[in-house]
């Protein structure tokens, strides 16, 4: 399975020549030139690693960043003509993982790229996968298959399917799914939780008014039924 690679550049050129070689060295990569268009695209698909410029239309590639880490724990490359001391540490201080100063040669972001994509889902060929009926979970490649077929998750949907593999079998309260998944600290409703995993069961459940995977626990909250795998 291919790893995606989300650039955020507002220099259409640039992404487009960053493109085609990260594309020739296996990647499949998207590009927005924007943080709206970002979101977008991050709402939509799930990424194994963004590059991410500093000056952006309408907001900055910090803020953006700042945003994603209440999400995602998703790798981050910052690349910015942006220099600074000051720079490369608040990039590194709200959730960076890696800073690369343009102008950089093609080689050099390869080469970053790699290495951050090996230390965050690692060298080994065994992977974590977590199967129930017609679908397969690879929580190391985040990933996920119905019927051999690719299911497009937002990041926040990945990470709450993640957290239900992990627990598999277990019924877990709302009010602890919500605190580990979106944050101890989060406000968000107990309705958000009750949305994503009415979108879950629609792309995963073959009946998804009647669904027999990601069972509701009366008085309880949660869980993913997994049979035992022998």
């Amino acid at each position: 399975m291919k790893r995606k690679i989300l650039i955020v550049d507002d220099d259409e050129d640039l992404s487009f020549i960053i493109r085609e070689m990260l594309e020739n060295h296996g990647y499949s990569v998207s590009c927005a030139e924007s943080g709206e268009k970002a979101f977008e695209k991050l709402s939509g698909d799930t990424f194994h690693l963004l590059l991410l410029d500093i000056n952006l239309p309408g907001t900055t590639g910090f803020e953006l960043c700042q945003e994603l880490r209440k999400v995602s724990n998703v790798p981050v490359i910052f690349a910015s003509a942006r220099t600074s001391e000051t720079d490369r540490i608040t990039g590194f201080d709200i959730g960076g993982d890696d800073y690369l100063p343009k102008p950089y040669s093609m080689k050099e972001l390869l080469s970053r790229v790699n290495a951050l994509i090996r230390r965050a889902y690692g060298f080994s060929e065994e992977e974590k996968t977590v199967n129930f009926g017609d679908v397969s979970v690879n929580v190391t490649a985040r990933t996920v298959t119905k019927h051999g077929e690719p299911i497009s998750l937002s990041l926040r949907e990945f990470d709450l399917l993640s957290y239900l593999c992990e627990h598999k079998n277990t019924a877990v309260s709302k009010e602890k799914i919500l605190s580990d998944v979106w944050g101890a600290f989060s406000l968000v409703e107990p309705s958000t939780l009750t949305v994503h995993i009415r979108w879950l069961r629609e792309k995963l459940e073959d009946n998804p008014a009647k669904p027999v995977y990601i069972r509701t626990v009366y008085k309880v909250g949660y869980m993913l039924e997994v049979a035992d795998e022998t």
